[in-house]
């Protein structure tokens, strides 16, 4: 059995746009794609009046040496959102196919399924948020193409053990792609589970420039997967996917430079995660902190929604996820820099007083 064989049926002899800049990359004068042949004010070099490669081989190579896998691995994405609802076309058919996800959890892949017209299957984290595999297993009927499980977790912030992603992968061979988004595993104590593609076809791996990399602007994520799942993505998707700028910015922060200073971010978000934790568990008005691998922290609170308005009335901006299931009494707090903790925790002590 191919992994194909879980996709829709339609789309796997689909041909591709050929779009101008696959034609040919390499002339000096390109009178193929209707560019303007001047660049724009301010473009200082940048191209903009081009458009760029469909999968920026410069990119592509750089992202597959720090993922670890192939370059036919790999599919460069606009951010992991991208990501998701590729993968959903490709693989769920209106009316008839579905999605599997554990709540609470990110929202995206709720609402990707439902922009598609495909089901969404609900199977709540168990206790301590933790993922419940036998439960995902019952509940995984064959209406169902893709299992989404978020590791670390976004909004709990709870890792997802290594053996149990293992134990999913072997479980869901031939019946449903396992997609395993490791938006934060830069920050978590576990590692990504990548080198195991070449053993389970059916294993997607999620990866974003937009956490730890610090791009959240620039839109950069990867794909890792068989190399089948690779290319049917990549005929689906439009042609241009990534901007220049957002290319030449993905660049600089895979450079040598841009690898070293991402690690000490990475050092330091961890050390203030940690300082945080204990700090908020200290207050008389924050009930729990739950445990983290994420760049943040998710508080239950004894008034929540005064908290959330404190915070706000001294500008200071945090997630309110009360509305996921178990966390009616929760804010999400991202991890910033030592002077904005400091902040919030002082606005926060403020109120207590």
């Amino acid at each position: 059995m191919s992994v194909l064989d879980l996709a829709r049926a339609e789309l796997r002899s689909l041909q591709a746009y050929a779009s101008a800049r696959m034609e040919a990359d390499g002339g000096a004068v390109l009178l193929n794609a209707n560019e303007s042949a001047w660049a724009p004010a301010g473009d200082d070099g940048a191209g903009c009046h081009r458009y760029p490669q469909p999968q920026p081989a410069e990119l592509v190579a750089r992202l597959a040496d720090l993922y670890r896998v192939r370059r036919g691995q790999l599919l460069a994405t606009r951010g992991s959102d991208d990501a998701i609802d590729l993968l959903v076309r490709a693989f769920c058919r209106a009316g008839s196919d579905a999605v599997l996800v554990q709540p609470p959890t990110f929202g995206m892949y709720a609402v990707a399924a439902q922009i598609q017209g495909a089901g969404v299957v609900e199977v709540p984290l168990g206790d301590d948020f933790r993922l419940d595999v036998d439960a995902v297993l019952a509940a995984l009927a064959p209406a169902v193409k893709l299992v989404f499980v978020c590791a670390p977790n976004n909004p709990t912030g709870q890792g997802v053990p290594r053996d149990e992603l293992e134990r999913l992968a072997g479980a869901t061979a031939g019946r449903a792609l396992l997609v395993v988004d490791e938006a934060y595993v830069e920050f978590a104590d576990g590692r990504s589970v990548s080198d195991l593609l070449d053993r389970h076809e059916h294993l997607v791996v999620l990866r974003t420039l937009s956490k730890a990399w610090a791009l959240a602007g620039a839109r950069v994520g990867s794909v890792l997967a068989h190399a089948e799942v690779v290319g049917l993505l990549g005929r689906i998707m439009p042609p241009y996917p990534l901007g220049r700028p957002s290319v030449q910015a993905a660049l600089r922060a895979l450079s040598t430079e841009g690898r070293e200073r991402t690690r000490g971010h990475i050092g330091m978000i961890r050390a203030e995660r940690e300082r945080m934790a204990a700090a908020l568990r200290a207050l008389p008005s924050v009930r729990a902190v739950l445990p983290s691998q994420a760049n943040f922290l998710t508080v239950r609170f004894a008034e929540a929604g005064m908290a959330f308005r404190r915070l706000l009335g001294t500008g200071i901006v945090v997630r309110d996820v009360r509305r996921y299931p178990g966390l009616a009494d929760a804010l999400r707090v991202t991890i910033g820099t030592p002077g904005e903790n400091d902040l919030v925790l002082g606005a926060l002590r403020e109120a207590a007083a």
